[in-house]
């Protein structure tokens, strides 16, 4: 059985029996009340009678009853009784409805203590029937002499509860249609702001959020439109220092993490993407999301944070990977040029000329790898090189090794993958400086030593350089003035940043129309440079 059926089944259950309490309670109090009011007014019909001095007088009289039936007779009309007898003494009755009774000793048995002087309200049955009676002692002379009874009939009084019960229940069938109708509404209510979902439903996807929670390597957290945490994660837990057995959810964000500015989407219900955020002395990019219930109103925010060094490590593999994918076209691309040229001269006859052909490339080959392999003996550093120059070669670019350069002398605590990343970029950079401009002979000239206490990186090209009005601006990620490239804006960046974890430097020089020159110094030992100091100048500012 769904849910909704059964809040439904069980509402209108309980209204039901609610409704039927109800209405045998308020029968209960309404009969009580009507006898209270008929009992009370039968004894003060039957008080009155007891103190009107016709009727006191009446017993001193050789025949009371002549006196006394009128009297009685004409007030029992006016107030509506069953009946008002009035007796002696001895119960011996002076008035009835009946004239054939008076003369007849009186019945019910409850005249005792009406004789002892005190009024009473009794249930008794009499000649007309079971009754309710108001009874009070006729006095003279500080002595009781008689009696005024004044009844009403049960049935009569069961008559007036009837019609009381058939009001109640009208009453009670119209609040059990309007609760039962209540009872579909919420149930509906209910369905709709669980989304349909039973409760087997909805505690499965509580607990697979809580695993995809869990499972994401970034940081999650949410909040409420009161800034309090609703949801967080165990990688948040790690970021923000505090141990998964701290209960962060009900606390105020600020409490938590200052400057989170995620509060500031929940006002605003704008989503804010990759800004950067410093924790605990590292530099995230987080992401802010409003939270919109149904009627897009804001009801909280969430926030995903990731460690911005991960993503530079990210862009760094998927730059090696490119590189080498390049490289790779790069040479397949050469050397198919080759062979056709080599199938040329072998179907012209021509075999002194494609051997001569062949033995030039072999030797122009060879004595590059050959040097390659004396200089810069670092595998790692050699073949990116080596693919760069396959690049090149496709791109119609002169890339030239300089022949004094040197790189043998490279300590090992220095990351390779972050010197590739450094010579990648630079030269990616004067690729592209060198395809924007319309020079004939499009030329880059990378020389490396290791002379000395640092590592000299060099790379110049002919380019169309650089205006003096964004040289400050290059290293900002993002940032591009380049038109062939659509991932441009980050290799600077990666680099400058490279060149600061490995505690360089870098200068640069730009010349509009001629080129750009960019010089990296690392040191071999870490500190005899800057410390770590992340800066950069320009040589002609």
């Amino acid at each position: 059985m769904r849910l909704h059926t059964k809040l439904m089944l069980g509402i209108s259950i309980l209204i039901i029996i609610m409704g039927t309490i109800i209405e045998f309670t308020f029968k209960h109090i309404m009969e009580s009340n009507l006898k209270h009011e008929i009992g009370t007014k039968a004894l003060s019909v039957a008080q009155t009678i007891a103190n009107m001095p016709d009727v006191q007088g009446a017993f001193t009289l050789d025949n009371p009853s002549a006196h006394i039936q009128p009297i009685a007779e004409n007030i029992r009309k006016q107030v509506g009784a069953e009946f008002i007898v009035v007796g002696n003494r001895n119960e011996i009755r002076y008035s009835h409805p009946n004239p054939d009774r008076i003369g007849q000793k009186m019945v019910g048995g409850d005249n005792g203590l009406v004789f002892k002087g005190e009024s009473v309200i009794s249930e008794s049955t009499g000649t007309l029937g079971p009754s309710l009676r108001g009874k009070a002692p006729i006095f003279s002379g500080g002595k009781v002499i008689g009696v005024v009874s004044v009844g009403y009939l049960q049935t009569d009084i069961q008559r007036e509860v009837s019609k009381l019960q058939q009001k109640i229940f009208v009453a009670t069938l119209i609040i059990l249609a309007g609760s039962l109708i209540a009872a579909i509404l919420i149930s509906l209510n209910i369905k709709r702001a669980i989304f349909g979902l039973e409760p087997k439903e909805i505690a499965w996807m509580y607990q697979e959020k809580h695993a995809i929670l869990e499972s994401i390597h970034e940081g999650i957290i949410a909040i409420d439109t009161d800034s309090r945490i609703t949801v967080v994660n165990e990688t948040a837990h790690s970021i923000l220092g505090v141990p998964n057995e701290v209960l962060l959810r009900g606390k105020r964000i600020e409490t938590v993490l200052e400057n989170t500015q995620l509060y500031e989407v929940v006002k605003s219900g704008k989503a804010e993407y990759d800004q950067e955020i410093i924790i605990n002395g590292d530099v995230y990019l987080a992401n802010r999301i409003p939270i919109f219930n149904k009627k897009r109103d804001v009801i909280g925010a969430v926030a995903s944070f990731r460690n911005k060094s991960e993503l530079a490590n990210l862009l760094k593999e998927l730059s090696h990977i490119k590189a080498y994918a390049e490289g790779l076209r790069a040479q397949t691309h050469e050397y198919s040029n080759r062979l056709y040229t080599l199938l040329g001269l072998i179907q012209l006859g021509s075999y002194k000329e494609a051997i001569d052909f062949i033995s030039k490339e072999v030797d122009v080959a060879q004595g590059f790898i050959q040097f390659l392999m004396k200089e810069i003996p670092d595998p790692i550093i050699a073949g990116f090189i080596l693919g760069k120059v396959s690049l090149a070669s496709e791109l119609k670019i002169n890339l030239t090794i300089d022949r004094g350069s040197s790189f043998k002398d490279v300590p090992a605590e220095i990351n390779r993958d972050m010197l590739v990343t450094i010579i990648g970029n630079l030269v990616n950079n004067a690729f592209e400086a060198v395809r924007e401009c319309q020079k004939d002979e499009k030329r880059v000239t990378l020389f490396l030593t290791d002379l000395g206490k640092e590592l000299i990186i060099e790379v110049e090209d002919n380019g169309v350089g650089m205006a003096s009005r964004i040289q400050d601006q290059i290293f900002k990620p993002g940032f591009s003035t380049k038109k062939t490239s659509s991932n441009s804006g980050i290799g600077l960046s990666l680099a400058q940043k490279a060149i600061h974890d490995l505690g360089g430097y870098l200068t640069f020089s730009s010349t509009m129309g001629e080129g750009t020159i960019f010089t990296v110094a690392i040191p071999k030992s870490r500190g005899s440079l800057n410390e770590g100091e992340q800066r950069y100048r320009s040589i002609n500012s």
